[in-house]
């Protein structure tokens, strides 16, 4: 899939982006959203999130945990095979209920996306600046090619590239580039909400810092909506106001991130946070501990808490009882049956 592909345009009588109804619903609400992939195999299963104007959600997991599939679901760019239910309200519309013409409006101008890995979304035989100005063509009637390009090279200086690169094809730049070209196409169309899939995968840290602060930036002075996706869990903590944690196709942990990371009331939300190394901290001066196992087959999930097989501390009724989301303390829900509400003074822990 290419970026340039998916950006598909409106009817001239579709508006593009979201008008905001009556009643100010959140930007972004997700409600027991469920992905089947083949009838049978469950890649996400009864997800919910929230997500305000201005506000940094960050979702973090293994490889394989549903994160990409989630992301993708949000804007219904997964393939024919996969089955979605439940609830995408996009300013209090339905994504999911969206007939073509209006999905396609929405797409890039109501909600972007920056997909996981540069190279590999954007078109190799066009110029990035044509890339960019393509979804601002197509969502903009009044757009012309020459104002698009003029735009495209407006968004490349935002983002911290000279508008002379509009004219390098992707190769000609480096993997931090690419991801700064795929940050202004997802800012062409001023949309409302960016999910950032894996946004740094492959750079280093020096680049990865940079598109991070970038990123907090852009959110900050355009007061759009952001879901960042990535298994370091360290970088969302840094990044984001809130952090899930997501495992087997289910958020098993949510709160304010840094919480979250500091203090995780879930063992598999420890068992992350324990997997990096706390940097700067003389508190902590221990190696980095890994988690054994690998996480169950979504075609094949054991009963009961499908963590239970890899947990420390499970009891003999996980193999067999299921758990949900509950109160954790300090704003925060966990899906363990071992989970009790902190004293009054520890839900006062900055975060």
């Amino acid at each position: 899939m290419t970026a340039t592909t998916t950006t598909t345009g409106p009817e001239p009588s579709a508006s593009p982006g979201l008008s905001k109804p009556v009643g100010d619903p959140p930007l972004l609400e997700v409600r027991n959203l469920t992905v089947t992939y083949g009838g049978t195999v469950p890649a996400v299963r009864g997800v919910d999130l929230r997500v305000e104007a201005g506000q940094k959600l960050g979702i973090a997991g293994e490889s394989g945990c549903g994160k990409s599939t989630l992301a993708l679901a949000l804007l219904r760019l997964l393939p024919a095979a996969a089955k979605l239910t439940g609830e995408i309200l996009l300013d209090g519309e339905d994504v999911l209920t969206m007939k073509w013409g209006r999905l396609r409006a929405v797409r890039w101008a109501g909600a972007s996306i920056v997909f996981q890995g540069a190279m590999h979304s954007l078109n190799a035989v066009h110029r990035v600046g044509d890339q960019i100005a393509e979804p601002i063509l197509l969502h903009n009637a009044k757009a012309t090619p020459g104002g698009a390009r003029r735009r495209a090279g407006e968004l490349l200086e935002q983002v911290g590239l000279p508008a002379a690169r509009a004219q390098a094809y992707p190769h000609e730049l480096s993997g931090g580039q690419r991801q700064r070209v795929m940050i202004a196409m997802a800012l062409a169309c001023d949309p409302r909400l960016i999910v950032a899939d894996e946004p740094t995968t492959a750079l280093d840290v020096m680049i990865q810092a940079q598109i991070l602060r970038l990123i907090e930036q852009l959110v900050a002075d355009q007061d759009v909506g952001l879901i960042m996706i990535s298994h370091d869990l360290a970088v969302l903590a840094d990044t984001c106001d809130r952090l899930s944690v997501m495992y087997a196709g289910r958020v098993v942990e949510e709160g304010p991130a840094r919480q979250v990371y500091a203090e995780a009331r879930h063992p598999y939300g420890r068992a992350l946070s324990a997997a990096f190394p706390r940097i700067g901290d003389p508190a902590s001066r221990r190696a980095p501990r890994g988690l054994p196992g690998d996480p169950p087959d979504p075609a094949a999930l054991p009963g009961g808490c499908t963590f239970h097989p890899r947990c420390p501390v499970a009891l003999d009724s996980c193999a067999t009882e299921d758990q949900e989301l509950r109160e954790a303390g300090g704003e925060r829900r966990a899906a363990c049956v071992l989970v009790d509400a902190p004293a009054a003074d520890d839900s006062r822990s900055t975060s």
